[in-house]
């Protein structure tokens, strides 16, 4: 399918400072930011952007930021599943996963993440596409929050639920082996019956478990 994307940004106030959101960004736009230190959750903050410009080269990817004055401080990266994934299994070319999340650990609590997640949803092509994530709490950043596994697992539900991900059942063993770890997605109005059909084949391999 081609894959349409439509521009979008905003910007947000809080605790005077101020932040744009935009996206999705195209790399020579990426490749003009700074990269906040602090974008550790994956890699080092340097490997990371590395791996943010590799994205934005592939034409199904969509890459949200979240900026201060020229520099990066948060983002969000959507792309194919990982062909290792069961999810890469179904032949859609409109299942694209929300791959990384991250906001830098220097500018938690000013919303970013339900803002990223809010403007990656503005685009009317999102209809067409079914998005999902796969949320396992073993990359929940729990010490540095000081949340607990069910207080982590509350607050990333609700900021998902900000870009209208919501939680869906799955037989999935990396899933099922813990019971914080969940699938959510977001299936667009304009997804055709033959698309969710295969999404929920895929979801349960399984028959007993419908």
């Amino acid at each position: 399918m081609k894959h349409s994307k439509t521009y979008h940004s905003m910007e947000i106030e809080k605790k005077d400072r101020t932040f744009i959101i935009e996206g999705p960004v195209t790399e020579e736009a990426l490749s003009s930011f700074d990269f906040d230190s602090g974008l550790i959750a994956f890699r080092p903050a340097e490997k990371q952007y590395e791996a943010l410009l590799e994205v934005s080269r592939l034409p199904e990817s969509r890459i949200i930021l979240a900026r201060e004055n020229e520099k990066i401080v948060g983002y969000a990266i959507y792309l194919y599943p990982d062909p290792l994934e069961r999810w890469s299994e179904v032949n859609l070319d409109n299942l694209l996963e929300l791959g990384a999340i991250e906001i830098s650990a220097n500018y938690r609590g000013y919303g970013l993440a339900k803002n990223i997640l809010k403007l990656s949803m503005m685009d009317n092509a999102m209809e067409d596409y079914i998005i999902i994530t796969t949320e396992y709490y073993w990359h929940w950043d729990l010490r540095g929050t000081g949340l607990s596994i069910w207080e982590y697992r509350d607050v990333m539900e609700k900021v998902m639920q900000s870009g209208g991900l919501e939680w869906y059942a799955t037989d999935d063993p990396e899933i099922c082996s813990h019971p914080a770890n969940c699938l959510m997605a977001r299936i667009g109005s304009r997804v055709a019956p033959d698309a969710v059909h295969e999404f929920n084949r895929v979801r349960f391999k399984h028959r007993y478990m419908f």
